[in-house]
C-alpha cells in the first residue's frame, strides 16, 4: 500500500517538488504557442503594409500593386525585355500572314489555270473525236458513192439548148395540136431554167389596140418575173400579149394573122409561142376564133369546142384587178359558215338557144323524147319555186333592173355594177353559175367573171353544167372548192345544198380563198400561173426560193453552261451518247425533178403553190425504218451491225430511216431573261442538237450586259416577224442547218422542238426509226 501511494505522489517522500516541475513545463508550452501566433499573424500584415507603401524613385507615393497600362508595365525595368520580344513576334506574325494570303492567291490562280487546261484538253479531245468521226463518215460516204449508180443532186445546173430549131412533124390538123406534136422540147431541157422571152408589144401594130390597163399590168409583171430573159436565142417560150383589144380599133382577122406570122421568132408555124388574151370585162369577144395561130398556144377566158385544144391551150381567169391590189380588208371572214341567203343568182339571158341556129335540132331532140339541149326554162321554174317556198332565204333574179352587160349568145349576162354584185355575194352561202346553153361554148368570160367574184368574197360556186372547163382545170382540183352539178339535176339542187355540212362548207370556202389568192387575185399571180402551167406540163422544176437573211440581234456569249448553282440536276436521266459530229445541214433540193412528176396536184392545190422550189417540204416522203434491211441501206448505220437491239445498242448506233439525225430547238420568249437562261442551260450536252433559235417576241431588246450561256452549239437570237404562232417569226435561221428539213413536224432529221421560255416542250430526245420523240 505504502509503495503504491508513493508512486501516485511522485515517488518522493516530500510530495511538493514534482508538482512544481509539471506546472513550469506547462507555462513554457503556452508561451511558445502564443509567440508563434503573434509572429504568424502580425508579420504578414506588417510586410504587406510595408510593400504597399514603398515609393518609386520617379513616382513618389504611388503604390506598386495597382492596375497599370501596357506602356507603364513596360516601363517597369523587369518586363522591358519581354515587351520587346512581344513586339518582334507580332511583326513576324503579320509578315507570315501576308505571305500566307499571297500564297493562297497564287494557289487559286493556279487552280483556275489547271481547270482551264483541263477544259482545253477536253475540248481538244472532243475536236479530235469529231475529226475522227468526220473522217470515218467521209470514208464511208465515199465508198457508198463509188458503189451506187445514182449520184446526189443539188440545185439544177443551167443547161441551155445548142440548136436553134428542130423540125417537128406537122399535125394533120391544127385542132389536133398537142405538146408531143406541136411543141419543141429541145428548146426546153429539164435543166434549162425555163427562160421566157416576151415580145415588146409597142414594136408591133397589134400593140396599139391593146387595153392600156392590161398592157401596163402585164409589163409590170414581166419586169419582176424570174423566168423572163432578153436573149431570145435561148428562150424556151415566146410570149405574145394580144388583149384584150379595144373593139373600136380591133384589126381584121386576116390582118392580125399576118402580124403574128411576121414576128421575128415565129418560124413559120409559131411553135413554142404563147398568145395571151386576157379579159378585164365579161363581154370580151373571142376574136382569135377565126385567126390561124399555127402551133402557138392560146391562153384566154373564152373558148369554143372547135377551137380549144386540151392539154395545149390554157383556160385563164379574167384580170379584174389590173393595176391595183385587191383590198383584203373588205373581204368577209370565213365564218360564220352560213350566210343570209342559201344561194343567189342574178342574170338575164339576152338570146335563148331556141332563137339561135341550133333551135331546130334542139326542138327535134326534145320532141323525140331525148333530153333537151337547153334546160334554162326548167332552171328558171325550179329556182323560182324554191324562192316562193320560203324554206330558205334565196335571191334569184332573171331580169336585170338596169341594162345588162353584153354577152355571147345563150350566155347569162351579168347585172348591175361590180360593187352591187359583190355585196350580194357577201350575203350568200352559195353562188349559182349557169353555164351557156350552147354546148360548143367550153368557157366564156362571163362565167369566168362570176367564178372570180364568188371566190373573192367566199361564196361557194355552184356551176350548173358539167361541160364547162374551168381555169387551169388540168392542174387544179376544182371539186375541192366548187360544186359542179349537171343541169338535169336542177330539181335536186336545193336538197343537195342543204345536205352539205358546215365542216365541208368551210373547207370548200377556205380552198376557194387559197385558189383565188394564189392564181386569180392580181396581174402577177395571173401571169405567173400561166407560165407555171406550161412549166409543169413540160416537167421543168420551178426556180429556187430566194433566201432571206434573218434579222438577228447581237448578243454576247461566254458563260460556261452548267455553272449556275440553281440549276436542277437531271439525276440518272440518260440523254444518249454525246454528239461527236459537228453541226450538219440537212441535204437540200433532193426532189428537183420529181415534184413535177409525182406531186403536181398537191403542189397546185395546197399552199404555198407551184411557183417556187423549196429546199425541202413537210410532205417529202421518207423511207420506213426497215428499209435499211431491204436494200436501201445507203448512208445508214444499222443498229447492232444489222442485228438490231435495244437499250445500249439502240443508243450507241445511228439507226432510223435517215442517214443523220440532228434537230433545232425554237424557243419563244418575252422579257423573261432569267427563265430563258435557265432553259438554255438545260440544253447543254443535248445529243444531236444542231442549233437553238430564240425568237425574241418583245419590242424591247434584251439587256446589253446579258451574258448568254455557251452550250456548245450556236444560239441564234431573232426578232419576231409574225410567221410563227403567238407572234413569233423564223426565217433563214430556221431554214439553215437541220431545221429546214422538218420545219413543221416533230420527226426525223432536222426536227424542230417548240418550247416557251420555260423549257423545251419535249421531255426527252432519243433516236431510232421515229427520229425525235
Amino acid at each position: 500500500m505504502s509503495g503504491y501511494t508513493m508512486l501516485r505522489n511522485g515517488g518522493l517522500g516530500n510530495g511538493g517538488q514534482p508538482w512544481m516541475l509539471r506546472w513550469s513545463s506547462r507555462i513554457r508550452l503556452s508561451w511558445l504557442s502564443f509567440t508563434l501566433f503573434i509572429i504568424l499573424v502580425f508579420f504578414p500584415l506588417i510586410a504587406h503594409y510595408y510593400l504597399t507603401t514603398i515609393d518609386d524613385a520617379n513616382n513618389a507615393g504611388k503604390p506598386i500593386f495597382v492596375p497599370r497600362t501596357g506602356n507603364e508595365l513596360c516601363e517597369v525595368k523587369h518586363v522591358q525585355d519581354l515587351c520587346r520580344i512581344r513586339e518582334s513576334v507580332s511583326e513576324e506574325l503579320l509578315q507570315l500572314e501576308a505571305k500566307r494570303q499571297e500564297l493562297n492567291s497564287e494557289i487559286a490562280k493556279l487552280n483556275l489555270k489547271i481547270e482551264a487546261c483541263k477544259k482545253s484538253i477536253e475540248n481538244a479531245k472532243q475536236d479530235l473525236l469529231q475529226l475522227k468521226n468526220v473522217i470515218s463518215q467521209t470514208e464511208h460516204s465515199y465508198k457508198e458513192l463509188m458503189a451506187q449508180n445514182q449520184p446526189k443532186l443539188s440545185l439544177p445546173i443551167r443547161l441551155l439548148p445548142d440548136k436553134d430549131d428542130v423540125d417537128v412533124p406537122l399535125p394533120k390538123s391544127k385542132r389536133n395540136c398537142r405538146l408531143h406534136n406541136c411543141f419543141d422540147y429541145s428548146r426546153c431541157p429539164l435543166t434549162s431554167g425555163f427562160p421566157v422571152f416576151v415580145y415588146n408589144s409597142d414594136q408591133y401594130p397589134f400593140g396599139n389596140v391593146i387595153d392600156p390597163l392590161i398592157k401596163q399590168a402585164l409589163e409590170a409583171s414581166v419586169r419582176t418575173n424570174v423566168y423572163v430573159t432578153e436573149n431570145a436565142n435561148i428562150a424556151c417560150i415566146y410570149v405574145v400579149l394580144l388583149g384584150e383589144m379595144q373593139e373600136t380599133l380591133m384589126p381584121k382577122p386576116t390582118d392580125l394573122e399576118q402580124q403574128l406570122h411576121s414576128l421575128p421568132y415565129w418560124r413559120t408555124d409559131g411553135h413554142n409561142h404563147l398568145i395571151i388574151n386576157l379579159s378585164r370585162k365579161s363581154e370580151t369577144q373571142n376574136y382569135l376564133y377565126n385567126v390561124s395561130t399555127g402551133r402557138a398556144m392560146i391562153a384566154q377566158s373564152t373558148f369554143y369546142d372547135s377551137q380549144y385544144r386540151p392539154g395545149f391551150d390554157i383556160v385563164v381567169s379574167p384580170l379584174v384587178h389590173a393595176m391595183s391590189e385587191p383590198n383584203f380588208l373588205e373581204i368577209p371572214a370565213q365564218v360564220p359558215v352560213k350566210r343570209k341567203y342559201l344561194f343567189s343568182f342574178q342574170g338575164e339571158k339576152i338570146e335563148s338557144l331556141r332563137s339561135s341556129l341550133q333551135e331546130a335540132r334542139s326542138f327535134e331532140e326534145e320532141i323525140e323524147g331525148n333530153s333537151p339541149a337547153d334546160y334554162d326554162d326548167r332552171i328558171i321554174t325550179t329556182l323560182k319555186a324554191v324562192q316562193d317556198s320560203k324554206l330558205d332565204f334565196v335571191m334569184v333574179e332573171f331580169t336585170c333592173k338596169n341594162q345588162p352587160k353584153a354577152s355571147l349568145p345563150t350566155e347569162w349576162a351579168l347585172c348591175g355594177g361590180r360593187e352591187d354584185r359583190i355585196e350580194l355575194l357577201k350575203q350568200s352561202t352559195f353562188a349559182l353559175i349557169i353555164t351557156p346553153g350552147d354546148a360548143q361554148l367550153v368557157i366564156s368570160a362571163g362565167s369566168a367573171m362570176r367564178l372570180f367574184e364568188a371566190l373573192e368574197v367566199g361564196a361557194i360556186p355552184v356551176i350548173l353544167g358539167e361541160q364547162i372547163q374551168l381555169p387551169y382545170h388540168d392542174m387544179i382540183r376544182w371539186n375541192e372548192a366548187v360544186l359542179i352539178i349537171p343541169k338535169p339535176r336542177i330539181t335536186e339542187v336545193h336538197f343537195l345544198l342543204r345536205s352539205i355540212s358546215d365542216n365541208d362548207l368551210l373547207a370548200m370556202r377556205r380552198q376557194g380563198r387559197f385558189l383565188w389568192e394564189a392564181y386569180f387575185s392580181t396581174s402577177d399571180t395571173v401571169f405567173n400561173t400561166i407560165l407555171a402551167t406550161i412549166r409543169t406540163r413540160i416537167q421543168i422544176p420551178a426556180a429556187p426560193i430566194k433566201e432571206e437573211p434573218a434579222v438577228e440581234i447581237p448578243h454576247r456569249s461566254g458563260k460556261a453552261a452548267g455553272t449556275d448553282p440553281n440549276m436542277a440536276d437531271n439525276g440518272d436521266l440518260d440523254l444518249g451518247p454525246v454528239e461527236t459530229e459537228p453541226p450538219y445541214a440537212s441535204p437540200k433540193y433532193l426532189r428537183n425533178f420529181t415534184l413535177t412528176a409525182t406531186d403536181i396536184y398537191r403542189n397546185w392545190n395546197s399552199a404555198p403553190g407551184p411557183f417556187h422550189l423549196f429546199p425541202h417540204t413537210p410532205f417529202d416522203p421518207v423511207l420506213p425504218s426497215e428499209a435499211k434491211f431491204l436494200g436501201s441501206g445507203t448512208g445508214f448505220r444499222p443498229i447492232g451491225g444489222g442485228a438490231g437491239g435495244s437499250g445500249k445498242e439502240f443508243q450507241a448506233a445511228l439507226g432510223g430511216n435517215v442517214p443523220r439525225e440532228q434537230f433545232t430547238v425554237v424557243m419563244l420568249t418575252y422579257e423573261r431573261e432569267e427563265v430563258l437562261m435557265n432553259s438554255l442551260e438545260r440544253l447543254n450536252g443535248l445529243p444531236y442538237l444542231n442549233k437553238v433559235v430564240v425568237v425574241w417576241n418583245s419590242p424591247k431588246l434584251p439587256s446589253e450586259d446579258l451574258l448568254w450561256p455557251d452550250i456548245g452549239v450556236p444560239i441564234v437570237l431573232q426578232r419576231q416577224r409574225g410567221v410563227l404562232g403567238s407572234g413569233g417569226g423564223c426565217s433563214s435561221s430556221c431554214r439553215l442547218g437541220a431545221v429546214g428539213r422538218r420545219f413543221l413536224f416533230l420527226q426525223r432529221r432536222g426536227s424542230v422542238l417548240w418550247g416557251g421560255s420555260g423549257g423545251v416542250s419535249s421531255g426527252r430526245v432519243s433516236r431510232g426509226s421515229s427520229g425525235i420523240s
